[in-house]
């Protein structure tokens, strides 16, 4: 029986998102609507888990004022985050709307890194609250200058305590991620493809790769998104698909972490394997449904599962 669903942030920003009426160069142009979120793969995945009243551990790194306003803010949204501090303050993300054109624009700033006794920290924060079972989310990019594998080695540590450890990222952490065993992986097509060593993969080399991966243990869950066109998932018990209905996207960011909460939800309730993908696709298609950081609401989701059904 799963005890607790904790996240890990190791990169998290302050979101902030605003309307301009026409994007010109040069000018100096008129903000509106401004609207300040949470942001970070694991903090995203704690939110829309609380809007599916599951709650979690919610452990990210803090730094500054923006630090304090991120906490602040999941406070606001009735959670109840543990923040490690670090020496670095807390990035800023900015995405901009033209409302001429309904453009999005997404500016993502990077961080200034982690300290190795912050590090060290992060660590032993996860071990003093981790037992066996639990499925602990780690979400999100690496900080500048941390090293490829420190997830590796994260998850390396962890092993004895049998947790379900769900891993988001992508690139060289992912890769290395994998050379230790884990529970759940979310990549895209091109970070499958990245992971087969190849630029591209056919809809069958999808398959039989992220059945390849389950197979060999190093996942027992493979989900693939496949953009506006949903996403499958591989396991033990082979591959189901699960397609979009419809919509007006007005924004995806955070549409992947949600869909990582939706599929944890699923999962920790003992949910069947096609029902597994319904939720993931469910809660990342509720988010599109936003504008600018919004994640899906409990209405929005519970609109697209009657729509998928």
């Amino acid at each position: 029986m799963t005890l607790n669903i904790i996240t890990l942030t190791l990169n998290p920003a302050l979101d902030k998102s605003a309307k301009v009426d026409g994007l010109v160069p040069t000018q100096k142009l008129k903000c509106h609507s401004l609207v300040y979120q949470p942001g970070g793969g694991g903090i995203n995945v704690s939110r829309m888990l609380n809007r599916l009243e599951e709650k979690t551990h919610c452990i990210f790194t803090s730094g500054g004022d923006t630090g304090k306003n991120l906490h602040e803010l999941l406070l606001n949204e009735g959670i109840t985050p543990e923040s490690v501090a670090v020496k670095s303050w807390t990035r800023e993300n900015l995405s901009i709307v033209d409302t001429q054109t309904n453009l999005q624009y997404r500016f993502g700033m990077p961080s200034n890194g982690l300290q190795d006794e912050e590090l060290t920290e992060i660590k032993s924060t996860l071990d003093k609250c981790l037992k066996n079972n639990d499925i602990l989310v780690i979400s999100g990019s690496l900080p500048e200058k941390v090293a490829t594998d420190f997830y590796a080695t994260l998850i390396k540590q962890l092993s004895p305590k049998n947790i379900k450890i769900v891993i988001d990222t992508s690139g060289s952490a992912l890769t290395e991620a994998l050379k230790e065993k884990v529970f759940l992986i979310k990549p895209n097509q091109r970070e499958l493809a990245q992971l087969a060593g190849k630029e591209f993969l056919s809809s069958t080399e999808q398959e039989a790769f992220a059945l390849e991966i389950v197979k060999s243990s190093k996942a027992q869950y493979v989900v693939v998104s496949l953009g506006a066109r949903g996403a499958f998932m591989a396991s033990k018990e082979g591959v189901v698909y699960q397609s979009t209905p419809s919509i007006s996207v007005k924004s995806t960011i955070g549409a992947g972490d949600s869909m990582v909460a939706g599929l944890i939800y699923a999962i920790k309730n003992d949910f069947p394997v096609q029902d597994i993908l319904k939720w993931g696709v469910a809660c990342g298609v509720a988010t599109t449904m936003n504008e600018g950081t919004n994640l899906g609401s409990k209405s929005n989701i519970d609109q697209v599962l009657k729509m998928i059904q």
